[in-house]
Parts: structure tokens; sequence; C-alpha cells
């Protein structure tokens, strides 16, 4: 057996995870197994298990045309600091205790290094339509080489500074940039801090009027674009009669920022009208109004019907227009005809006469 990838010593935060990738070649295809000797004096290499440490230790293994595996560790410790080694043989005597060693085990170890996560101190301030965001590590840390701020994936904002303290403002209101962000210390291990601009839920219908026909579903929508999420929705009709999910017509379907209001067979009489989703979460409250307007089974078909009198009304107006002037065109054809058939009747004639009087 021998080894084509080994893992590789790594330095990490307390409540971090690290992650160790092995993998070995062999005919047969050899085992792996993971080992673990920790910093203290006299402490001896004991195997590690899926499911170790309080099912914080997970392995996973293939088998295929050679072997890998992959041990992951979740939410370090302290005590998670030490030797880690993989061990990969296909001797078919490897796990006989009782007989006599041979070379059965061939090693690759990593040092994993758990160092005492830094604690940051983060703060929002709004001041004259800017919102500051900041964080501030506590020593001791490790040494910065800069810093970055990022929202989701993107990154907003990079510097080279060494300090334990960074900013970064925002042009506009609270309710306009809510959501996560984090600040990034470029440091050996990469330390992140949280920062959460939260406000009240900040509701906004899909449309502000909805268009239905008689007897067909309609769908009323709404949403919450800020954060922190919608705990609770809550529909009303009119701004007064509160919506009870499955009564009557009403199917209400609420997950997180969204909430979606479906009215079984419309109704023209009972259900035109205004219709309210307001939200709450742990900062306060929002709303928004949706209104709602059916349209009769038949309303479709008065345009068809209009256009349809139209048509036959310029019909007829055509149809009567030629009735009347058809008279006229024929008497102006016969007149117009009957005096050149005349004019080329007396030329021939005359022209008979010369040639007799010349003979």
């Amino acid at each position: 057996a021998g080894f084509i990838k080994s893992p590789l010593s790594q330095k990490r935060l307390t409540q971090d995870s690290v992650e160790l990738y092995c993998e070995a070649i062999g005919n047969p295809i050899p085992e792996i197994q993971w080992w673990f000797e920790g910093n203290e004096p006299n402490e001896t290499y004991d195997q590690l298990w899926d499911g170790a440490r309080q099912d914080r230790v997970k392995i996973n293994a293939t088998y295929n045309l050679h072997s890998t595996s992959t041990i992951s560790i979740a939410n370090l410790t302290s005590d998670d600091s030490g030797m880690y080694e993989c061990r990969a043989s296909n001797d078919p005597d490897r796990n006989h205790l009782s007989k006599s060693p041979k070379v059965k085990w061939i090693r690759s170890q990593a040092n994993v290094f758990v160092i005492e996560r830094p604690d940051i101190k983060t703060q929002v301030t709004g001041v004259s339509g800017k919102v500051i965001l900041t964080c501030n590590m506590s020593a001791p840390h490790p040494a910065i080489e800069g810093h970055e701020w990022m929202h989701g994936d993107k990154i907003l904002q990079t510097d080279t500074e060494s300090s334990a303290f960074t900013a970064y403002t925002i042009e506009g209101k609270m309710e306009e940039h809510s959501g996560v962000y984090e600040c990034v210390y470029k440091a050996n291990p990469v330390i992140k801090g949280q920062v959460n601009i939260s406000v009240p839920p900040q509701v906004m219908p899909y449309k502000k009027s909805e268009h239905g026909n008689e007897g067909d579903t309609g769908v009323l929508t709404c949403k919450n674009p800020s954060f922190p999420p919608v705990s609770s929705w809550i529909w009303y009709k009119n701004g007064q009669e509160h919506i009870v999910n499955g009564s009557g017509r009403y199917i209400i379907k609420s997950s997180g920022n969204k909430t979606e209001l479906r009215i079984l067979k419309l109704d023209i009489e009972e259900d035109t009208g205004d219709y309210h989703c307001n939200a709450s979460n742990s900062y306060g409250f929002g709303g928004a109004t949706v209104n709602l307007r059916i349209r009769s089974r038949l309303a479709a078909l008065w345009p068809f019907l209009g256009i349809v009198a139209e048509v036959l009304v310029l019909v007829t107006i055509i149809f009567i227009y030629e009735k009347r002037r058809k008279p006229d065109e024929v008497l102006d054809d016969d007149d117009g005809g009957s005096a050149p058939l005349k004019s080329n009747a007396t030329n021939h004639k005359d022209k008979n006469v010369r040639q007799r009087n010349a003979n």
C-alpha cells in the first residue's frame, strides 16, 4: 500500500470545524483507519470512529479503484488539538493481534492546532442617513493582515490594515439595507464576526391590485425582503375581518418571508375588496394592502360582441353605399362607351367616300 494524498496540518478556532483527507493505493485495495494522539504528556494513540466525541466526528470512506477517507470534526474545542494519523494497510493479517508483527500499516500524520476564538464586539449605528457597522476584536489574537466586509457572497470593502478595529459605512436607512453582514479578519486562521441590521418587517405585496374571474381561484401574495424573517403572518379582509386558515373558502400558506392567501370560487359580491397582510418579528410589525377585483364570467364576452357589432355596422354601411351608387356608375359607362363607337363609324364612312371619289 502507498499514499496518493496525505492529510495536511491546519489551524482552527474553537467552535469551527476541520476536515482531513487521505488517499491510498494498493493491490488488494488497502483499508484506511484514523488515529489520534493528544498533546497531554504520556497520551497514547486512540482510534477514531464515525460518531466519536459525542457524534462530532464523521468519517466517510470509499473503496473503489483505490481507498479514500475523509474525517471531519465539528464544533472544535481545545481538546481536539493534537496529532491525527491516517493509517493504510492491505496486509491480510493487519488486524490480528496474536501474530508476529510485520510492516502492516503505513502512516501519514497531520497536526491540528485549535486556538481559542477571540471575542469580537459588533455595533450598528444610524447617523444622518447613514448606517455604520463596526467590529472590534479583543486580544489576544493572531497577526492581522487586512479586513474584508461581506454581505452574503459579495465583498463590499477590503483593506490591508492590521488594526483590530474595522468599520463599514452604508448610505441610506436601516430599513433599506437590513440583513447579515460579516467582518472578516485576514489572519491564520481567518476570523469572522457577524453584524446584523435588524428592522421590523418591511412588507410588500407582489401586486397592489389583483384581478380574478368569478368562480376561479384568487391568489394574493405578500413578501418581506427585510431581516430578521417574519415569525407570524395574519390576513384581514377590509382591515377588520380576521381570516382563519381553512375557514370557508380561504387557504393560507406562509413560509418565512412569504405568505399566500387563496380564495376558492371567487364571488363578485362577497370577495371584492381590500385584503391586508400583517407580519411580525422580534423587532415589530409591518403590513401591506392588496385590492382584489373580480370580473363576471361574461366580462370576456362583451369585447367580442362589441367587435362583432362594429363589423356588422361597417358592413351594413358599405352595402347601402354600394347599393345607392351602382345605377349611376352603370349609366356613366353606357354614355362613355357610345361616343367613341359613333365617332369611329363616321371616320370609316368618310374614308370610304374619299376612296371611291379618287377612283
